[in-house]
């Protein structure tokens, strides 16, 4: 075999496995939904503390396995870099809280909405914080989506507030994470060390309050607690190494693939009531991400 198959079958090698973990990354992110149901007898407060304080020790098992470790205590004598990941990591704890929050009551369906619309929320961001231009076809995908908002809004009788923040904090944390030179994984457990200290007051607080903060006699939910800190680490870990092998236009793609398991899992499993209004601001949502795709393929194409 000569050098050029050699090197051609390593490369679909690569991408064989970027697939695998891209996608296994997406549809864990998917059905994580149903994992929270285990956690449905504490309040999302706990359920995200937990996952935030256990996220340490689960990534920093696997960072340590991988030799990566340094990476973190670098960052940890970064002033700056701390700072700026402990904004992050409060971003992305209100992100985590809202998204338990409405699995716990049954707003799956405002969950699969919110994911939809965050690659569009993205592009006003870099249009308001970065001073991006919107081309023809994007301000046409943005206008579709703001409709949809709008139909949403009319259907529930109010802005739907739960979609919005989910797009408009995981976009902002995306941004966030974007600026900050450090690797994605070494950044999660930075970003959870630095507000660990305040769940763990915040679940002190709570036990002193009354509330069951540590439920050693329900085996099961302690285990679906502490496993929270996996469920949090090997999605990531599984991006990460997906999106060193794979094109962005392909991850691009892959994004979709968790609101849809969200959007089937609110309807087949939690019964939300799909009414006409709800179902047409998705009609629209999909046909803006539609316009938003074929407009991303052909400027990668263009490049």
């Amino acid at each position: 075999m000569t050098e050029i198959a050699h090197a051609r079958t390593a490369e679909q090698a690569e991408f064989r496995l970027g697939m695998m973990a891209g996608l296994s990354a997406y549809l864990l992110w998917g059905f994580l939904p149903i994992y929270y149901t285990l956690t449905d007898e504490v309040s999302a407060l706990i359920v995200v503390a937990y996952r935030v304080i256990w996220s340490v020790g689960f990534v920093a098992l696997y960072l340590a396995l991988v030799g990566r470790m340094g990476e973190v205590r670098a960052i940890l004598g970064d002033r700056k870099l701390l700072s700026r990941l402990f904004v992050s990591a409060c971003v992305i704890s209100l992100n985590w809280l809202t998204f338990i929050w409405a699995i716990d009551v049954g707003r799956v369906l405002e969950v699969s909405f919110g994911y939809f619309i965050n690659p569009l929320v993205s592009i006003v961001i870099g249009m308001v914080l970065l001073g991006e231009r919107l081309n023809r076809t994007q301000a046409v995908a943005v206008c579709l989506t703001v409709v949809a908002i709008g139909i949403q809004a009319v259907s529930i009788g109010a802005l739907p507030w739960v979609s919005l923040v989910l797009a408009f904090t995981f976009a902002t944390y995306g941004y966030l994470r974007k600026t900050i030179p450090v690797g994605a994984t070494p950044g999660l457990l930075t970003e959870a060390l630095v507000v660990s200290p305040f769940f763990l007051a915040l679940l002190l607080y709570l036990g002193g309050s009354g509330e069951n903060v540590l439920p050693l006699e329900a085996p099961g939910l302690m285990a679906a607690l502490i496993g929270t800190g996996a469920v949090t680490a090997l999605p990531l870990i599984l991006f990460a190494t997906g999106a060193r092998r794979l094109p962005l236009s392909v991850m691009g793609f892959m994004q979709y693939v968790a609101p849809s398991i969200h959007f089937i899992l609110a309807i087949s499993l939690w019964n939300e009531p799909l009414s006409q209004a709800k179902l047409a601001s998705f009609v629209m949502i999909w046909i803006s991400l539609a316009i938003f795709s074929v407009d991303m393929l052909r400027r990668g194409r263009g490049r």
